[in-house]
């Protein structure tokens, strides 16, 4: 999962092809990107002064990668805590209580997985995002608190949630019986996963990797700064010997292949949108995908299929009729 099944949740209370409401609450790094900068040339004078070289408010950039150089390149220190603070406001400030109250994508996720565990049983979340919504989501659904494999000790046999980058929400999480605060791995592309506990949570999502049948996408582009997560992919198909399946649920283009396929079109048996489980979509919803919600296209469709009219009696499910 990516900042995209964050997203969902949000487009999913407003009106999906409105552009102003999706500019002012979306959480694709363009969004947000977007926002942070304006913010960052209102409240601290340097920025302006450098719009000329690298801040320009105008067109589209990527704020993790601006970050990333601005690490590497001699920019003050303080320049950068500022962006990452305004990162982390911004994020935080889309997703207040009331909203997050609102929100059932996820939730429906866990839901449908505990209804058909015996048919399809889901190994793990792989999360790149520091938001608390999947966890609230998970607490919600298994009464309890989700296991972040921050240590070698496995605490719970329900699929752990494996945030790669850290969490918004870590400053008092129990490793070995003590309460510690965990810092989240810095905004920017250049990630490291060797230090506790990150090693332990990419150990534990390589093995998962190495585990499973199918891996879906949900709201992560897997682009060029995305080098952590395909490294992890690769590791995990060279240690198989073979490979497992990539479903994209995410918005079909009308033309050519999904930007995913193009990325990552060395590893074989990617599926796109319109190909899910051969006709998971059904013609009428297909053309959705090209603007609607596909998080929510997909949990409707999938539901149907597995659960048929006992969709009716879920609690979350059935919101997605």
């Amino acid at each position: 999962m990516g900042a995209g099944a964050t997203h969902a949740e949000i487009m999913n209370l407003g009106n999906e092809v409105d552009a102003t409401f999706r500019s002012n609450n979306g959480l694709l790094i363009s969004d947000v990107s977007r926002r942070v900068i304006k913010a960052a040339h209102k409240f601290k004078p340097w920025f302006k002064k450098h719009e000329d070289v690298f801040t320009s408010t105008k067109g589209a950039f990527n704020i993790e990668l601006l970050i990333s150089l601005y690490e590497t390149n001699g920019i003050p220190d303080d320049i950068i805590r500022f962006l990452k603070k305004l990162v982390e406001d911004d994020i935080k400030g889309k997703l207040s209580d009331s909203r997050r109250n609102k929100f059932y994508l996820h939730k429906a996720l866990f839901e449908l997985h505990r209804k058909i565990e015996d048919r399809e049983r889901l190994l793990g979340v792989i999360s790149l995002n520091y938001d608390g919504v999947l966890d609230e989501a998970y607490q919600k659904v298994f009464n309890e608190n989700p296991d972040y494999c921050l240590t070698a000790e496995r605490k719970t046999l329900n699929a752990p949630i494996l945030k790669l980058h850290g969490s918004f929400n870590w400053d008092r999480v129990k490793i070995y019986g003590k309460s510690k605060q965990v810092s989240i791995i810095p905004l920017g592309t250049n990630k490291n996963y060797l230090v506790p506990p990150y090693n332990f949570i990419s150990g534990r999502a390589f093995e998962l990797l190495v585990d499973c049948d199918i891996l879906r996408i949900l709201g992560c582009s897997l682009n060029q700064n995305d080098t952590g997560i395909l490294q992890l992919l690769f590791k995990a198909h060279q240690e198989r010997g073979k490979s497992f399946e990539i479903q994209i649920i995410d918005f079909q283009p009308t033309n050519g292949r999904h930007p995913i396929k193009n990325n990552i079109g060395f590893f074989p048996n990617i599926t796109e949108p319109i190909e899910l489980e051969g006709t998971l979509i059904d013609d009428n919803a297909i053309h959705e995908f090209d603007v609607g919600n596909p998080f929510k296209i997909w949990l409707r469709a999938k539901a149907l299929k597995m659960l048929d009219e006992q969709i009716n009696n879920t609690r979350f499910l059935r919101k997605c009729l």
